[in-house]
């Protein structure tokens, strides 16, 4: 596979569609992480635009919450807690103790429980989604195809909102 000079992984340009959605969310998900490094703990913690509080430690931790949702919850039907606790369902809320180092560590945990729960799956897996997600999609499920264009969406749209924190905390944009 090649990769960017940055050493994200460059989805190809022909591919089944499996190969290519599973390329498409791996660079999503790389670009989030390199959106992070270089910096301090305290740049991390930073929100880039009153009245958000949304930072880039905050979007790492939204992340695991996102792929433990879609993918446990959703795709698997298991009935798993949130990752940084109940009274952090959407992972954007920052703990003192908890770093970069820890958040990257429960996202990449949740990113490899996901490949491990959908590797053998088909894209027209059906899965069922909870009354409130239903009346959010329009329908009382999805398929695992719909799940990952999904993800994709959700970290290009987070990515942007990552790319905007970052020019601001140090000027670096692009990627």
């Amino acid at each position: 596979m090649n990769t960017t000079p940055d050493g994200r992984p460059i989805p190809p340009a022909h591919a089944d569609e499996r190969a290519m959605l599973e390329a498409w969310l791996d660079f999503h998900r790389a670009t989030l992480a390199l959106k992070c490094t270089g910096l301090e703990d305290v740049q991390l913690r930073l929100a880039a635009a009153s009245p958000s509080s949304m930072t880039l430690l905050g979007l790492v931790q939204h992340m695991a919450e996102v792929e433990r949702n879609w993918f446990q919850r959703v795709f698997a039907g298991q009935d798993v807690p949130a990752v940084f606790g109940q009274s952090n369902p959407e992972g954007f809320a920052l703990e003192p103790g908890r770093g970069l180092d820890e958040a990257m560590a429960a996202w990449q945990a949740e990113v490899a429980r996901g490949r491990e729960l959908i590797a053998e799956a088909s894209l027209d897996h059906s899965c069922s989604l909870s009354e409130q997600e239903a009346g959010h999609v329009g329908d009382q499920g999805v398929s695992l195809r719909w799940i990952m264009v999904h993800m994709i969406e959700e970290y290009a749209r987070h990515n942007g909102h990552a790319d905007l924190i970052r020019e601001q905390i140090d000027g670096v944009t692009g990627a």
